[in-house]
């Protein structure tokens, strides 16, 4: 009897082995299909938000209905990302010609820089001779700088995103029709979830959906909010302190905000990118009049500018996003993080926190009978419910 026991219980982790292999097949031949319903599905958690405030307006005591309210809540949603494109990758288009051109004329052949540069060329030298006595990093940094920012090479990816465009609306109206259901319906979601599971799991199969969209959907209006709470400090210190200029500075520091969104490295590369732009631009427009400013000033004001923003976002900005919104120390979310870096890299990092929080409530609905798993998602087995 055991021995046929044994046998029913093999053939049972069997069938549920081919069953997983056969939906991992499914899911990645529908990859694409797939990839449309998860970022609707994303758009969705930020369209929430706004159709709680939308609700609340009412004329005659009745509000509009909710196709009417998901339609507008689309709207704000796509104008916002189609006016940061149109407003803003312009003005950094523009400090990229800007800087090409001027760096045709920039002249490194006096002032303070001069002498700067001469002496630690000089110093590279001694220590590395094989770069050669006539070594100057000014030509090195001029002519790689002009390969980056060369427009030949610009105008060629714009031509190759130019052919994908096709690709992209249909894309487009696929996240947009999608995306249009789950905001008008919130509950979706879980009801496709609750369909495609077994009857005997299916209720904790929906509160775990439920969990997950409430913790996410806190998340990623945190993750918003933080883009552009960056992004406007390090304008604010760009245009009053620094004097980069109005565009040029709302053009560095929309770049800056946006790679805030990658978690602890995305700052550092923003500040970097940062502070050479910003030196480039005051240096290669400064060269064209004839006099130079101070080198030393303009690195330290850039540097404090950005230092001063990471600060605020350090002690303020991600310890709500990332510990209080989905629940987790600042420990857990830092080894996290490293994991998904080692294995992903800068992608990896980037879906790690969604992910893992997809994870930790599974975990908290399926597998609280494992020790481990119940001390460490002991802070979102019951998280805190709006709606």
């Amino acid at each position: 009897m055991s021995e046929e026991r044994s046998t029913d219980k093999l053939a049972r982790y069997i069938m549920w082995a081919a069953a997983v292999v056969i939906i991992a097949a499914l899911c990645w031949y529908f990859k694409s299909v797939l990839i449309y319903i998860i970022t609707a599905f994303v758009v969705s958690l930020l369209g929430r938000p706004i159709m709680k405030l939308l609700r609340k307006i009412r004329i005659k005591g009745k509000s509009a209905p909710d196709w009417l309210l998901a339609i507008i809540s689309l709207v704000l949603i796509l104008g916002i990302i189609l006016g940061i494109i149109t407003q803003v990758i312009p003005v950094v288009s523009s400090i990229i010609q800007s800087v090409s051109s001027n760096l045709q004329t920039a002249s490194f052949n006096t002032s303070e820089i001069a002498r700067w540069m001469d002496k630690l060329n000089i110093w590279l030298i001694d220590r590395f001779p094989t770069i050669g006595r006539d070594f100057k990093l000014q030509d090195a940094l001029i002519g790689w700088l002009k390969d980056a920012f060369d427009m030949s090479s610009v105008t060629t990816v714009v031509g190759s995103v130019a052919s994908a465009l096709g690709s992209f609306a249909i894309g487009l109206f696929c996240i947009v029709f999608i995306g249009f259901f789950f905001i008008k319906d919130d509950r979706l979601f879980r009801k496709i979830i609750g369909a495609l599971v077994p009857d005997k799991v299916e209720a904790d199969a929906i509160e775990a959906v439920g969990d997950i969209e409430h913790l996410l959907t806190r998340y990623f209006s945190g993750l918003l909010i933080e883009v552009l709470g960056v992004a406007t400090l390090n304008f604010l210190g760009l245009w009053l302190f620094a004097k980069v200029g109005f565009y040029p500075a709302m053009g560095i520091a929309f770049m800056t905000g946006m790679l805030n969104v990658i978690p602890y490295v995305g700052p550092w590369i923003g500040a970097a990118i940062g502070t050479i732009l910003g030196l480039i631009l005051k240096f290669s427009s400064a060269a064209a009049l004839g006099t130079l400013p101070n080198f030393w000033l303009i690195l330290v004001t850039l540097l404090a500018v950005f230092v001063f923003t990471q600060m605020v976002d350090n002690f303020l900005f991600q310890p709500i996003i990332y510990s209080k919104s989905i629940k987790s120390s600042p420990l857990e979310i830092f080894i996290v993080l490293l994991m998904a870096g080692h294995v992903g890299g800068i992608f990896g990092m980037l879906v790690a926190i969604p992910s893992y929080t997809v994870i930790r409530v599974i975990a908290a609905r399926f597998l609280k009978g494992v020790k481990p798993v119940r001390r460490l998602i002991a802070a979102t087995s019951e998280p805190e419910k709006t709606d």
